[in-house]
């Protein structure tokens, strides 16, 4: 008989974030695997729990996921865990996962925390259809080509980013996406938890004003502007817009952008057409 490979939530930042059956869990595994040993190693102890811990990261995670399975095989149980929330996103994991279902070792998730769920939820953006993509990349023209990639899509766009990067994200943004509304969510379930709202530009010089940027960011970015019908009333036009999380103002500029009018004759309109 093989063990059971169980994927396990962690917290995000807020150590009473996890769940009782995560804490039991990790107390009955045979063992743990876990990005950086040290960082797991304080939410056990945390909650006094004592099991034995192997790293399992990007840049080992080949030879582990053999490793790992091999332990599987001969009847332990192993719970993955990343640094924070949810194994598999953002997160290595994929390989023993695999690896465990072609070798029909059962695995069973854990679920709790996860900073993609927490930013959509508390963003005040559409979430009926959204689209994770990760990391952006790290160089400014590879960033925009992803960018590119996912611009037609209607749904909200949602990646992670750093710190030292999230400025220059924020540009490239602007360039690709252009006007679209975005909550910026930073340090979600710790203290200094904050969400930022309005436009790239908007967020870009809200946070370049600070002495010192902090905290990893989750960039929820609403959708694309549809494709201008019109046929459709002004009225229906800054409906839709607004529903999809712009604000009036910026609603209003999109209209007469692709409208060909100015933000006077939009008003005007407004005022004189039947709702």
């Amino acid at each position: 008989m093989s063990g059971k490979l169980f994927i396990v939530a962690t917290p995000i930042g807020n150590l009473d974030d996890i769940t009782f059956r995560a804490v039991e869990t990790l107390r009955q595994a045979d063992l743990i695997a876990c990005e950086d040993t040290r960082q797991t190693r304080k939410l056990l102890d945390h909650y006094g729990i004592s099991r034995p811990l192997l790293s399992y990261h990007d840049y080992n995670e080949r030879g582990r996921s053999e490793q790992l399975l091999a332990e599987l095989l001969a009847g332990r149980s192993v719970a993955l865990v990343s640094d924070a929330g949810t194994p598999l996103i953002a997160d290595p994991g994929y390989r023993l996962v695999h690896a465990a279902r072609l070798a029909g070792v059962p695995v069973s998730p854990i679920p709790g925390p996860s900073a993609l769920a927490a930013a959509l939820s508390a963003s005040g953006l559409p979430t009926d259809a959204f689209a994770f993509a990760g990391f952006l990349p790290p160089r400014s023209t590879q960033r925009r080509k992803t960018l590119e990639q996912w611009k037609a899509l209607h749904a909200t766009l949602v990646f992670y980013e750093t710190p030292h990067r999230i400025l220059e994200a924020l540009v490239d943004i602007d360039a690709v996406l252009g006007l679209r509304p975005i909550a910026l969510a930073r340090e979600l379930t710790k203290i200094h938890e904050e969400f930022l709202t309005g436009t790239a530009l908007d967020l870009h010089a809200a946070l370049a004003a600070r002495p010192a940027i902090k905290g990893e960011f989750v960039l929820v970015i609403g959708w694309a502007e549809p494709i201008p019908d019109e046929a459709e009333s002004l009225h229906d036009a800054l409906a839709h817009l607004t529903s999809a999380g712009a604000a009036r103002m910026d609603a209003i500029k999109q209209i007469a952008r692709q409208r060909g009018l100015s933000k006077r004759e939009v008003y005007r309109l407004l005022e004189t057409q039947s709702p």
